[in-house]
């Protein structure tokens, strides 16, 4: 998984983000208060936030766009190169080779999100330095907590980034082009935002893929607010349970030709 140059050149365009924001933000007038991205007017008092703001930068297109290449490839990768009948020749059984093939688009999802996280507070530190900073809810947080909310943020997005990920398995085991199954994946994603933002069909939204994934921002009030963290793990269960059972009953009586 993180030996493929595709999957490690994800994350180096992910670790570039922070980076890029950190030097925008260095470089240009200070931003006031609300405006651009959430969290970008905290990254002059504290640099942690420069992770934060790029992971909420991320979780629109380029996370969906990671996940959706890897989960993607996933099975159809193997099919793609020939290598799958030789997979199933080991005595380990495919519902044991789905298993590690979605185990490691999680590793894959939590690696992604880190990625964006620690790199942004890294760069964040060097450029800013850090101290207390108003969170959303009006009081105030220490460093030490700042980067504890970063990584609470990291797991809130890995969890959203987990359904996506069981469904692009999903279409993975549905064909030998992983091309296919990587753009079906993404656009899966996309076309959950899109019908998420139109009101006529708000009975739906509560349903969609992506309804909780901008919540992430709750991570910063005080108390955490973890009501929508439950919320969105649940939501996100749910797109696991049922897809993983569709990617088993799929992948489990295909014919393995290549």
């Amino acid at each position: 998984m993180f030996t493929r140059r595709r999957h490690l050149a994800i994350l180096a365009v992910l670790a570039a983000v922070p980076v890029l924001i950190a030097v925008a933000v260095r470089l240009s007038d200070p931003v006031g208060a609300g405006d651009g991205p959430p969290f970008l007017d905290r990254v002059t008092q504290n640099g942690l936030f420069v992770g934060l703001t790029a992971l909420v930068i991320c979780v629109p297109l380029f996370l969906p766009l990671a996940v959706g290449v890897v989960a993607g490839d996933a099975v159809a990768g193997e099919a793609g190169t020939g290598t799958l009948r030789y997979l199933l020749l080991s005595p380990a059984g495919r519902t044991r080779l789905l298993a590690v093939k979605l185990a490691g688009v999680v590793a894959f999802c939590l690696a992604a999100t880190l990625t964006v996280v620690l790199t942004g507070a890294a760069v964040g530190l060097a450029v800013f330095g850090a101290q207390d900073v108003a969170v959303l809810s009006g009081g105030t947080i220490t460093p030490w907590e700042s980067f504890g909310r970063a990584l609470l943020a990291a797991a809130y997005v890995t969890v959203s980034l987990v359904g996506l990920g069981t469904v692009g398995v999903f279409i993975s085991t549905l064909t030998d082009v992983p091309v296919g199954a990587m753009a079906a994946t993404v656009t899966v994603a996309v076309v959950a935002q899109v019908v998420g933002q139109i009101p006529q069909v708000e009975v739906v939204h509560p349903w969609l893929l992506t309804y909780r994934w901008f919540e992430v921002a709750d991570v910063l009030r005080d108390p955490v607010a973890w009501e929508s963290f439950r919320l969105n793990a649940l939501l996100q269960a749910g797109y696991v349970a049922v897809f993983g059972a569709l990617a088993w009953a799929r992948f489990t009586s295909k014919d393995v030709l290549s």
